[in-house]
């Protein structure tokens, strides 16, 4: 067996893992391309950790800091209960809201997970309270989460516009982000249409809705909270307008916040994504190892035999859907199935490697409201006990109804 098969082997063995089991798959596929690449590919080992991504990983960490200060001094939650209030608690309009203010908390920064962790308790027990079916408020607030996945700002877009760039693709930033927040809101407004959302518009206001706005009622915005949405604005601002390095220029605004007391970075630290840092970083080197052993052609060779240059889209759209529904798509996912876009392009000629890499982001995410996946598991946490149940069954239907409407979607757009 060569090392190109044994590599992917490893990578594959690496995503069967992240699956089954919650060990955290970075610290798996450094182990992997570490034994893969030093003692059988006799490679040295400064070889093997060159594969480091060192630029995302400082970009990640400060764009994670800046909005981990800004959830732990209120201000995101501040921001969140006031955008409620203007609801009056009519039950139509309150899971669009959530979804409009999951999309425009995730496009800021803060990205899918965070929004979701913070947006979640709020929109289910407010669901709750008001007579909102928790499915349609499950999907309207975790796909307004995460259409913002892929803002340029936002942890999982730098991951995949790091990843497009070094696989021939840059400069697509505004697409990616455009094309995912569209599939979204489709399937997410789709779906609450097609789930008796309408009807809630002829409830009028929910009789809780004294409760609702009693709960928005989180008091005025302070000091801190004016110097964290200014830092905020300022890096938005700077990173399109003057082409700012957003982890360095995150980095700067921490500083800020923290030297004009308006945050502790502490408590900040404690709360960084740092499993998601570590798994994004050791998938990394494994998939950079499986490079240089030649695996990604294997991978290429695979994929061409099953696709043609029409049909491309769909099935691999369908096929990251698949595995996203059981795995982590920033992490895991999308590192090792980007890389094979090139050659596949090459290999299938006529078909495009911008929408075959399109496909694969899109089709990623809209899975994700799986119960397996963090979003929808941030959902189902936010349920009364007795209705968890039928909640997890309705979502991991919808994530694996996504496969399908994902590849087809992709197939007719891409």
């Amino acid at each position: 067996m060569n090392l190109a098969v044994i590599s992917v082997c490893a990578l594959a063995l690496a995503v069967l893992v992240s699956c089954v089991s919650r060990l955290n798959v970075g610290v798996l596929s450094l182990a992997l391309a570490w034994i893969v690449g030093v003692y059988i590919g006799g490679m040295p080992v400064n070889t093997v950790m060159s594969g480091f991504p060192s630029q995302l990983f400082l970009t990640l960490t400060g764009v994670t800091l800046l909005f981990a200060l800004a959830q732990t001094n209120g201000t995101l939650e501040r921001l969140t209960h006031h955008a409620v209030r203007l609801c009056r608690g009519n039950c139509g309009t309150i899971p669009v809201m959530f979804f409009v203010l999951g999309a425009a908390l995730s496009s800021i920064g803060p990205g899918n997970i965070a929004t979701a962790a913070l947006l979640a308790p709020l929109a289910m027990a407010t669901a709750a309270r008001t007579g909102i079916p928790l499915f349609l408020m499950a999907i309207m607030v975790g796909n307004g989460a995460n259409s913002g996945a892929l803002s340029p700002i936002a942890p999982t877009g730098i991951i995949v516009n790091g990843l497009m760039a070094r696989n021939g693709l840059p400069g697509f930033e505004l697409q990616s982000y455009t094309y995912n927040l569209l599939a979204h809101a489709f399937v997410a407004f789709g779906g609450y249409a097609m789930f008796g959302g309408l009807k809630l518009f002829g409830a009028g206001r929910a009789s809780a809705s004294s409760s609702v706005e009693a709960d928005a009622q989180n008091g005025p915005f302070e000091r801190r909270h004016w110097i964290t949405i200014a830092v905020i604005a300022a890096l938005i601002v700077s990173a399109i307008a003057a082409n700012v390095h957003v982890g360095m220029g995150a980095f700067l605004g921490a500083v800020v916040l923290v030297l004009t007391g308006s945050a502790d970075d502490g408590e900040a630290v404690k709360r960084m994504p740092w499993r998601v840092i570590v798994m994004v970083c050791g998938v990394t080197v494994l998939i950079s190892l499986v490079e240089k052993a030649q695996g990604l052609d294997l991978m290429v060779s695979l994929v061409a035999k099953i696709a043609s240059a029409d049909t491309v889209t769909g099935i691999v759209a369908f096929l990251t859907g698949i595995v996203s529904v059981y795995s982590s798509t920033s992490g895991v996912v999308l590192p090792a199935f980007l890389p094979i876009v090139p050659g596949l392009a090459e290999q299938l000629p006529g078909a495009s490697a911008l929408g075959i890499a399109m496909s694969m982001n899109v089709s990623g995410h809209l899975v994700d409201m799986s119960p397996l996946s963090t979003l929808g598991a941030l959902c189902i946490a936010g349920a009364a006990a007795d209705e968890s149940r039928a909640l997890f069954n309705k979502l991991l239907a919808w994530g694996l109804s996504m496969t399908v409407v994902g590849s087809v979607l992709c197939y007719i757009v891409f």
